[in-house]
């Protein structure tokens, strides 16, 4: 490079605090939802059940990687928020393997609740994310001219 040149280093991290509490709340309400349905999933449809586990899991792994600026968390957060929100539909349009007891149940409140809490975390996520970074705020770094 030319000492005119000048470098951009990318951490990953990102600075968008309103992105991320109101992402991180989402994420949470995702996660309590899910665990106030375990017991009932696990007794109808074990498999769902080893799945809100796993989403659970997923939620707070998210929730650190975005208290830690780390822009993974959106990534994370919002393909778990779209997987499951797409999961309700099937769940209540086809059905799922071994759970057809909900076809048609478009008006659960738990399942409203979380169908609006993920579609807030697809939308905060999607538009963290696509918003261009600005280096003087996401902790990237100029290299000095040489």
């Amino acid at each position: 490079m030319s000492s005119a040149a000048t470098m951009v280093r990318r951490t990953g991290r990102t600075s968008r605090p309103i992105f991320e509490a109101l992402t991180i709340v989402g994420l949470i309400g995702i996660a309590w939802i899910h665990l106030l349905d375990l017991a009932g999933k696990m007794e109808e449809t074990p498999y769902l059940g080893w799945a809100y586990i796993g989403l659970i899991a997923g939620c707070a792994v998210a929730v650190v990687l975005l208290a830690r600026r780390d822009h993974r968390g959106f990534v994370l957060g919002g393909g778990l928020a779209a997987a499951t929100f797409a999961a309700y539909v099937l769940s209540r349009t086809t059905g799922l393997p071994a759970a057809t007891s909900d076809i048609g149940n478009w008006t659960e409140t738990l399942g409203v609740l979380s169908l609006i809490a993920e579609g807030a975390v697809v939308v905060l996520s999607a538009a963290a994310l696509s918003r261009r970074p600005d280096p003087s705020r996401t902790g990237a770094t100029q290299a000095i001219r040489g």
